[in-house]
C-alpha cells in the first residue's frame, strides 16, 4: 500500500502525485483547500482566502454553517441512503417545500445540474411525442453562449462550441438562437415549421452564468412567454446557477416576472452536497414509472440537508442580505470601472451573481486577474476570457464585500 498524503502536514501535499492518480480534466490553481468557515477558506499551508467562488455558486450558507453541521450529523446517524423503491419522508418534505415556494406542481430529484437538465430534456421530448399531434422531429431552442451541463445531451443543448469540440456526433434536436433577441426566436420557429420540424420547447437561463453573467431582458422574456403560450411551446428555465436565492429572489424567474413550465435547480440547493431537481407544472408532468430514474436522487441524506438550506434562507432573511450586498458589490465594482476605464467596460448581474467585463482589445484576461487575486488571498471565478465573476456565499457580510473589492483594487494596481 502506498503512503497516504497527510493534509495536515503542509510539506506533504504533492501536486504532481495528485495528478498522477486523478484524471486531469481540470486546469487547477496551485493551492490545495483543506478547511473552511463562513466565507473563508484555508489551504494545506495555512494560508487564508476570502471565498468569492463558493464552490461555483454552490456553498449557499458558506462553509461549516451550524445548521448544516447539525442536520448532517443527525441524518447520517439516522439514515443516509435507502432506495426509491420506497417512500422517503425527507424527499417528500423537500418536494413539498419546493412546490409551496415556486410555480411547480411536482419535482424529480437527481444529483447534479446536468442531470436535472437531462431530465428536463427527456420530459420535453416525451411531452412532444405523447401530447403534441404529429410531432416526429421535436426541436428545442437554446441560446448562444448558454451552458447547460457536461453530459452529451446537455453539451448539445449548450450554445458554446468550445464545450462540444471532439464530442461529435452531438445529440440532434437543438437549435441555437441569440440570447435576448425575440425576433430571431419568432423567425426560427417559422423557418423550422416550413421544414417539417416543430419547436416544442425553449430552454434558457434567466441569467447566463458561464456565458458571461448576462441577465435576461424583461421584455424579451415577457414576449417569449406569450409566444410559447400561443404556439403550445414549453418554456424551460435552467436555474442551476441563478436559483436558490442567488439573484436576490428565491428563483431567477421571479426577477423576470414570468413563470416557466419546467425549471431546474442544483448547485446551491443543498449548499454543497450533490443534488439536482427538475420541477414542472402539472399539465406537462408526463414521466411515468420506468421512464426516468436515479439511484441516488433524493436520498434521505441530501434531501434533509437541502431542506435545511432552504429553511435557513428563510429563517436568516438571506434574500434581503443578497439584495443589499449585491447592490454594495455592484456599486464598488462600478467605482473600479471608473478608476480603470481603459481596462473595464461594464458591471452586470443580479443579487450575488455579478460580473465585471474587461475590454476586448486589451491583452489582460479574467484568468490573469483570478491568478493574481489568489496570491493576495481572494478567490474569484472567470466567466469566459473577459468576464470576472463574483459569486460569494449568500451569508457574505458588508465587511467582506469591502475587503474583497479592496483586495481587487490592490491587485489591479499591481497588474495595471
Amino acid at each position: 500500500m502506498r503512503n497516504s498524503v497527510d493534509l495536515h502536514t503542509p510539506e506533504a501535499f504533492d501536486y504532481n502525485e495528485f495528478d498522477t492518480y486523478v484524471m486531469r480534466t481540470y486546469e487547477r490553481f496551485p493551492i490545495a483547500i483543506e478547511k473552511g468557515q463562513g466565507c473563508r477558506l484555508w489551504d494545506t499551508e495555512g494560508r487564508e482566502y476570502l471565498d468569492f467562488v463558493a464552490g461555483i455558486a454552490t456553498c449557499t450558507l458558506g462553509h461549516a454553517h451550524p445548521a448544516l453541521i447539525e442536520t448532517v450529523t443527525q441524518q447520517i446517524q439516522k439514515l443516509h441512503h435507502a432506495s426509491n423503491f420506497y417512500y422517503i419522508p425527507e424527499q417528500g418534505a423537500l418536494a413539498k417545500w419546493l412546490v409551496d415556494y415556486s410555480c411547480a406542481d411536482s419535482v424529480f430529484f437527481c444529483n447534479s445540474g446536468a442531470e436535472a437538465n437531462e431530465a428536463a430534456i427527456k420530459l420535453v421530448r416525451k411531452y412532444a411525442h405523447t401530447v403534441l399531434d404529429s410531432c416526429e422531429q421535436p426541436v428545442i431552442l437554446t441560446a448562444k453562449s448558454s451552458f447547460h451541463g457536461r453530459t452529451l445531451a446537455t453539451i448539445s443543448a449548450t450554445g458554446q462550441p468550445k464545450y462540444q469540440k471532439d464530442f461529435d456526433p452531438l445529440v440532434p434536436g437543438f437549435v441555437y438562437v441569440p440570447y435576448n433577441d425575440i425576433k430571431t426566436v419568432e423567425d426560427t420557429i417559422t423557418d423550422l415549421h416550413k421544414k417539417n420540424s416543430r419547436v416544442v420547447a425553449v430552454m434558457l437561463e434567466p441569467l447566463q452564468g458561464e456565458g458571461g453573467v448576462r441577465p435576461g431582458d424583461l421584455e424579451y422574456f415577457l414576449q417569449l412567454r406569450k409566444i410559447c403560450d400561443e404556439n403550445n411551446i414549453l418554456l424551460v428555465f435552467d436555474e442551476v446557477q441563478v436559483g436558490i436565492g442567488r439573484s436576490g429572489k428565491l428563483w431567477g424567474y421571479e426577477y423576470l416576472g414570468v413563470e416557466p413550465d419546467i425549471f431546474t435547480s442544483a448547485k446551491g440547493l443543498a449548499g454543497g452536497i450533490p443534488i439536482g431537481a427538475m420541477m414542472c407544472k402539472r399539465f406537462c408532468d408526463v414521466l411515468s414509472p420506468g421512464t426516468h430514474a436515479s439511484t441516488f436522487g433524493g436520498n434521505p441524506f441530501v434531501t434533509a440537508v437541502a431542506l435545511t438550506v432552504l429553511k435557513t434562507i428563510k429563517k436568516e432573511n438571506l434574500l434581503q442580505n443578497v439584495q443589499a450586498r449585491g447592490e454594495q458589490l455592484r456599486a464598488s465594482l462600478r467605482a473600479i470601472t471608473q478608476k480603470y476605464p481603459t481596462l473595464f467596460t461594464e458591471v452586470r448581474g443580479w443579487g450575488l451573481i455579478n460580473g465585471i467585463e474587461l475590454k476586448q482589445e486589451i491583452k489582460l484576461t479574467s484568468l490573469d486577474i483570478v491568478k493574481a487575486a489568489i496570491k493576495d488571498g481572494l478567490l474569484l471565478a472567470p466567466a469566459g476570457p473577459k468576464v470576472l465573476r463574483f459569486i460569494p456565499p449568500l451569508i457574505v457580510s458588508e465587511t467582506e464585500i469591502e475587503q474583497a473589492t479592496e483586495i481587487l483594487g490592490q491587485v489591479l494596481v499591481k497588474i495595471s
